[in-house]
């Protein structure tokens, strides 16, 4: 495809905007930072002839490309989320490109502390020659997912500026807070009005990935008994006490995600607070069979009975929320989905490779709400960390596997 791209110019661009989420807001969306790049999302759309471009009160940016052709092609949409991950900073970001990757060691220069090696990054011992965007040691990048906003963009740009490419409608959403599990909690299907979906926030060149984990949430308070520590003795029941025994009887060589890979579910703990009286602790559980996350949730809950058992008088309350489900039940049931994928990919020159994510996108969600979303690559590696990188080439195939594929889904559709 002989086009001037445009992607990683937006990406250099937008990773500079701060858009962390925080999971310990209660405001929609949780930071009013991330409408910042959605303004500026919303502004380029409007300068290349989107007309209805527009962002919501909860920081939702809706677009539409309309069709040119006489078909009535099913109406697809593409979402990336403009959140960052809260694991690590995003604010300050400074996109370094190092044109020509010759495989070397890629020191970052503000903390040389920060090395991404090769060893360690098996994709990047493929990518010899390429054009590879780091940050500079000090914080994420944010291609995830601003790789994805970015290739949406210029597939905006591209069908905009050349009308002889026949395609059904286009939907575009841009979505908050997917970092923190809430990317859908608002959306408006009605308004977005799409038939099938596709989100970019995929890694590897060529991935297309129509799995997720299923997800819970998992809260459990522990409750003590506070007293004036100078008059405790055989009446003081410290809940951090209680919290931390919990803690110690999760397994060490297996249940959690620095124990398991693969299909392999585990248990996660991501956040705890308290005091003497009540100690919180929040979890994550996740799974590709849906049927096991209560299995996961029973087995935890057991381990709580236990430390409250070693401190007569204390008690618990175990809470377990759902957060989403495997895309697989709901987009198997449209297989042309995939297959136009991998005819694209393939006119694209990419070699497609079907894979399960070990984690959720917003896709996830919006299968069970009516659309069936599974994700595409867009290059995206070593994400929520200050290792991230993104090879600018994987961008550009990226959106060349979109181009093609709006073309397959007009060519497919009867008249």
């Amino acid at each position: 495809m002989t086009y001037h791209f445009t992607v990683s110019d937006r990406f250099l661009k937008y990773v500079t905007i701060d858009t962390q989420s925080d999971p310990q807001s209660d405001t929609v969306p949780s930071t009013a930072r991330q409408k910042d790049l959605s303004k500026i999302l919303v502004e380029e759309l409007l300068a290349m002839g989107v007309k209805d471009a527009a962002l919501d009160d909860f920081g939702y940016v809706y677009a539409s490309i309309p069709s040119n052709t006489d078909k009535k092609v099913p109406v697809i949409c593409f979402c990336s989320h403009v959140d960052t991950s809260s694991d690590c900073s995003g604010k300050g970001v400074k996109p370094i490109v190092h044109y020509d990757y010759d495989c070397r060691d890629i020191v970052l220069p503000d903390d040389p502390a920060q090395v991404i090696r090769p060893g360690d990054h098996p994709y990047l011992k493929t990518k010899r020659g390429e054009d590879i965007i780091t940050a500079s040691g000090t914080t994420l990048l944010g291609a995830d997912d601003k790789a994805g906003v970015a290739i949406i963009m210029d597939l905006a740009h591209y069908l905009t500026t050349h009308p002889d490419v026949k395609h059904g409608t286009i939907k575009i959403l841009f979505t908050p807070d997917e970092e923190i599990g809430r990317g859908v909690d608002h959306v408006d299907l009605e308004r977005l009005g799409a038939d099938f979906g596709y989100t970019l926030d995929g890694g590897e060149r060529g991935s297309y990935t129509d799995e997720t984990f299923s997800a819970n949430g998992v809260t459990i308070h522990f409750y003590g008994n506070s007293i004036h520590p100078g008059y405790a003795k055989d009446k003081l029941i410290n809940a951090i006490k209680i919290a931390g025994t919990f803690l110690e009887l999760l397994p060490k060589d297996g249940f959690s995600p620095e124990t398991t890979e693969d299909r392999e579910g585990f248990v996660h703990p991501v956040h705890m607070e308290g005091g003497a009286e009540k100690a919180s602790l929040s979890f994550i559980i996740r799974d590709f069979e849906t049927s096991k996350l209560k299995l996961h949730e029973a087995r935890l809950e057991q381990f709580a009975k236990q430390a409250t058992g070693r401190y007569p008088g204390s008690r618990y309350e175990f809470e377990s929320r759902e957060q989403y489900r495997n895309m697989k039940e709901v987009v198997d049931q449209h297989p042309e989905i995939g297959e136009y994928v991998k005819i694209a990919m393939e006119r694209s020159g990419v070699t497609f490779k079907k894979s399960s994510a070990r984690g959720g996108t917003d896709g996830s969600r919006l299968s069970f709400m009516g659309i069936p979303f599974p994700d595409i690559f867009t290059g995206e590696m070593a994400f929520h960390g200050k290792h991230e990188y993104v090879s600018i080439q994987d961008m550009q195939k990226s959106v060349e596997t979109l181009v093609h594929l709006v073309q397959v889904w007009e060519e497919k559709t009867d008249s």
